[in-house]
């Protein structure tokens, strides 16, 4: 029987873990760390345990569903609070757009997220279509179109929230694709979900850490599957038949080889092996984020009256000069923090866009009362925490950059002139859990 080796034990590896298991193979999967699950993670304030990493996923696309139903984990939406957009002084309501573009001038005229002369650039409307083999920013597209402030006050805090990074440095192509051809047409428009319309994001009941705590206890209970934590690779090895992975306890052959890991160290790996490949993944950057989580009394004076506003949390634009990038009202968005609470109100912020390392070098408590004083700004809160978590994701969020579809598929072509070797993971095709997922099915195939 073939042995794999997968290295790492987040989404991504587990579920290649999952399909080379499925096939018939042994696996090994190797984990750096001492748990699974990579940026899905509970963390626990004051008493409550929920997501301190990601907490949602795509519903409209079907793989991260489709896993946590084969798994047996209860799905949850997102409740009908909406989103807003703190900027110009005031909380004001996020317009349908699709990741910034705005796709109703005159609902995001009522919002006052823009100033009459950024309006008056908005309706302009100037047409420039993408040629097919050109790739080119978000910000870049949006702002020919649109006009710069649409970038800065609506692209800006939507693109952060999901990358942590810049408009004007991120793949249209890569990140945005439905945009290109959008923006070319002279008509900017998609229509209305109608009523009844499946929800745009799903999580998990109890958190999304279930999911990958889930795939773990399932492939542990198949024969030839080990997980074994705290086992960091160091270095790869081709022979004639396959892999030698070497890790601090020793030596570990096998057939096929999954590298599941952030571009870096997988750059590092590869490099004895796949060196054009090592040189192209070692080009990609990440962002670093950190999560703050707060836990308020529902019954404390001003709490509720700040806080249960009919808000999911709100997004803030880097013009703005704000700490925070963005905060989720966890209570307001999910049903089930809420009963978990127990009269407890959950929220957290997020800081941190690439490029912006330095301001997340300070202590803990620096990092929540940053929170505090934003927050205090923005909702009128003016209320001590009963506890405060802060999670740091250092090197979290990989940055797509103009041309990182090009890049990717160099990667491919030189992953695939090594018989036996596969890479997947968020640095590749999408940093979203579906996408991630997909990834991993894709390079579990290449090998069986």
């Amino acid at each position: 029987m073939s042995r794999a080796i997968v290295v790492g034990a987040g989404v991504a590896g587990l579920v290649a873990a999952r399909d080379l298991a499925a096939a018939g193979l042994d696996v090994l999967v190797l984990e750096g760390t001492d748990r699974a699950g990579g940026k899905l993670r509970a963390g626990t304030v004051a008493g409550v345990r929920v997501d301190v990493g990601a907490e949602a996923m795509l519903h409209r696309r079907p793989e991260g569903t489709s896993l946590a139903v084969d798994l047996g984990l209860p799905l949850t939406h997102p409740t009908a609070a909406s989103s807003r957009i703190w900027t110009r002084g005031a909380l004001r309501p996020l317009p349908r757009t699709l990741m910034g573009a705005p796709l109703d001038l005159d609902q995001l005229d009522a919002t006052g997220i823009l100033s009459a002369d950024g309006m008056d650039r908005a309706r302009q409307q100037s047409v420039q279509p993408l040629a097919p083999e050109d790739d080119a920013s978000v910000g870049t597209l949006v702002a020919q179109r649109f006009g710069d402030e649409v970038v800065d006050r609506l692209v800006e805090p939507l693109l952060g929230g999901v990358y942590a990074g810049q408009a004007r440095t991120i793949s249209v192509r890569s990140a945005v694709p439905q945009l290109v051809d959008l923006l070319g047409r002279p008509d900017f428009t998609l229509p209305v979900p109608p009523t009844g319309a499946p929800p745009v994001f799903a999580g998990v009941d109890g958190g999304m850490w279930r999911l990958p705590a889930a795939l773990a206890a399932d492939l542990v209970e198949r024969p030839g599957v080990e997980i074994r934590y705290d086992a960091p690779v160091t270095a790869v090895r081709r022979t004639a038949s396959g892999f030698v992975v070497r890790t601090g306890a020793g030596d570990e052959v096998a057939d096929l080889l999954v590298l599941a890991t952030p571009a870096a160290p997988s750059a590092r790996l590869l490099d004895p092996v796949a060196p054009d490949a090592a040189t192209d993944l070692a080009q990609i950057r990440y962002a670093s984020v950190a999560l703050v989580t707060l836990a308020f009394r529902a019954d404390d004076p001003g709490v509720a009256e700040a806080l249960e506003v009919g808000a999911s949390g709100f997004l803030v634009p880097p013009v703005d000069g704000r700490r925070v990038k963005a905060s989720t009202f966890s209570f307001a968005k999910w049903d089930w923090v809420r009963e978990a609470g127990d009269g407890l109100l959950v929220l957290r912020t997020s800081l941190g866009r690439f490029g912006e390392e330095a301001t997340l070098q300070v202590p803990d408590d620096e990092l929540v009362r940053a929170s505090l004083a934003d927050l205090a700004e923005a909702t009128g809160l003016h209320a001590d925490p009963v506890d405060a978590v802060v999670r740091r994701w250092g090197g979290g969020l990989p940055q797509y950059w103009v041309g990182h579809g090009a890049r990717v598929a160099r990667i491919r072509a030189e992953i695939a002139a090594v018989p036996g070797l596969a890479v997947c993971g968020a640095a590749y095709d999408g940093v979203g859990i579906p996408a991630t997922i997909a990834s991993a099915h894709h390079a579990a195939a290449t090998l069986i």
